[in-house]
């Protein structure tokens, strides 16, 4: 079989490799023990979110704003979770790492899509829950339904630009050092260095995607929790602060769960034995989308009163009457 084919033309130089081969996983010890537990975190992400997502359709009193972004963030952890997490059960546990260079670009895309998509949709709560506390009095006018919608529409929209312009400039490359990519998926910072021409336009634009989708968000999240904290501090009660930063615990384990793993895995790069890095980058693709609508139950009063209302009228027996003719 002719590995790498050049379809492209007697002048152009462009090589594009009839598959890759995905070799994250291969070689550590005992590896079958943790595809068990993906599936597990795999099947607990489906049944979270669409419990969500299924209760704040059928709740009215959850058609907020506010909830019109968590909708979005269950709806993009979920469209993570099937697309990765099938994938790479079939790749690893089913011994099939060979994957054709098309499938794998759409792997690339819809994977990064996600993630991308859940870190912007954290940086819009960050902003709900800013407005809410700061300017609590013109809350309903700075953040409404149609706000909510025109902004969850342009995070997907940008997102989806920026990955097909990624993708776009990927195909420019010639993929000729080899096709193993040692990552659990089809990385693109792993993917264009085995291009033998110049990859710079891929590396600086992965680059920026990263600041824009990962670093924007982190310091975005931050300075507004900053801000709330130095707002808190003026108000007097300590049962208001209290009250205040109670329908903040929700948002910032969410923000914990995302970003912590993602800086500690790269902090300590260097540090860690490979196999270990690529576990713990696995882990941070495919955790918060368990946790989230957990937290979410867990921790959002609105949600558990919810919750009991819908399973009330579930469980409630339904009363019979009986009609009665008055002659």
């Amino acid at each position: 079989m002719n590995l790498f084919n050049s379809a492209l033309g007697r002048n152009i130089t462009f090589v594009r490799p009839a598959y890759f081969i995905i070799s994250g996983f291969s070689g550590i010890p005992n590896i079958k023990y943790y595809y068990v537990f993906l599936l597990f975190v795999y099947i607990v992400s489906v049944i979270g979110n669409i419990a969500v997502m299924v209760l704040i359709i059928l709740d009215h009193s959850l058609r907020t704003p506010k909830y019109v972004v968590v909708f979005n963030l269950a709806l993009a952890d979920l469209f993570g979770s099937c697309a990765l997490v099938p994938k790479l059960l079939d790749i690893f546990l089913f011994n099939n790492p060979q994957i054709p260079y098309g499938d794998c670009l759409a792997f690339l895309a819809v994977c990064y899509t996600a993630l991308a998509v859940q870190s912007l949709n954290l940086v819009a709560l960050s902003y709900d829950r800013l407005i809410a506390i700061i300017y609590p009095l013109h809350y309903h006018v700075k953040v409404t339904h149609r706000f909510m919608l025109s902004l969850v529409a342009f995070i997907w929209a940008f997102v989806i630009f920026a990955v097909i312009f990624n993708i776009g400039l990927f195909t420019r490359l010639s993929i000729c050092k080899s096709v193993v990519i040692r990552s659990y998926f089809c990385d693109h910072g792993q993917m264009f260095r085995l291009a033998c021409n110049d990859f710079t336009p891929s590396l600086v634009i992965g680059v920026l995607v990263t600041v824009l989708f990962a670093w924007f968000p982190l310091v975005f999240i931050l300075c507004s929790y900053l801000y709330i904290g130095y707002a808190l501090s003026k108000i007097s009660s300590v049962q208001e602060r209290l009250k205040a930063l109670k329908t903040c615990t929700s948002h910032i384990s969410l923000v914990a769960i995302y970003f912590l793993p993602i800086l500690i895995t790269f902090s300590l790069m260097d540090k860690i034995h490979p196999n270990a890095r690529i576990i713990n980058l696995s882990l941070t693709s495919v955790f918060p989308a368990m946790l989230n609508p957990i937290i979410y139950v867990l921790q959002t009063q609105e949600i558990r009163k919810s919750m009991k209302k819908l399973l009330r009228i579930r469980v409630q027996p339904k009363i019979t009457t009986k009609k009665v003719d008055i002659m």
